[in-house]
């Protein structure tokens, strides 16, 4: 069974479709498609539907990063399926942690940032770029791609240990 990761940001147009690219394609660098897989949600329902905000697929684009994407709406039930949740920001986490039916899965519950070593412990939030210019997109791909390397070392030792 593959290990699953979703990201969640608020509409899920901006931060978590950006993470979930930078993310997929580390691990597909990695050889490790066929065990990992990652998604990305919403905590609000606002843009269900939508394809990610166009600056977050000029982004990607430009840093070379897949862009296909439909914003969705988190759910409850899918905690049950998932290995790790993986919030944008602390109001993400409390949102996410409030939600989740059991303690078992609100401990899946992980701030992005976390993973990344040049993160001072009192900022581990990734910035909303929505109502501001280009820059923010940029300072949050930046952020996405720093903690992403740090992700995906702890899900590969996750997945280490399932095998011993």
């Amino acid at each position: 069974m593959a290990y699953r990761v979703c990201f969640v940001c608020t509409g899920n147009i901006c931060r978590s479709p950006m993470a979930e690219s930078v993310f997929h394609a580390r691990v597909e660098d990695a050889g490790l498609g066929h065990l990992v897989e990652a998604d990305s949600a919403g905590t609000d329902g606002w843009h269900e539907g939508e394809g990610a905000d166009p600056r977050t697929v000029a982004v990607l684009q430009e840093h070379g990063y897949a862009t296909g994407h439909t914003a969705r709406r988190f759910d409850r039930s899918w905690f049950t399926g998932l290995d790790l949740v993986i919030a944008l920001d602390s109001g993400h986490l409390k949102a996410l942690r409030r939600l989740a039916p059991t303690p078992e899965d609100a401990r899946k519950v992980r701030l992005l940032r976390s993973y990344d070593p040049a993160a001072h412990d009192g900022d581990l939030d990734v910035p909303d770029p929505y109502y501001g210019g280009r820059a923010g997109f940029e300072e949050c791909l930046e952020m996405v791609e720093a903690a992403s390397d740090g992700l995906l070392a702890a899900v590969r030792q996750e997945l280490e240990g399932r095998t011993t």
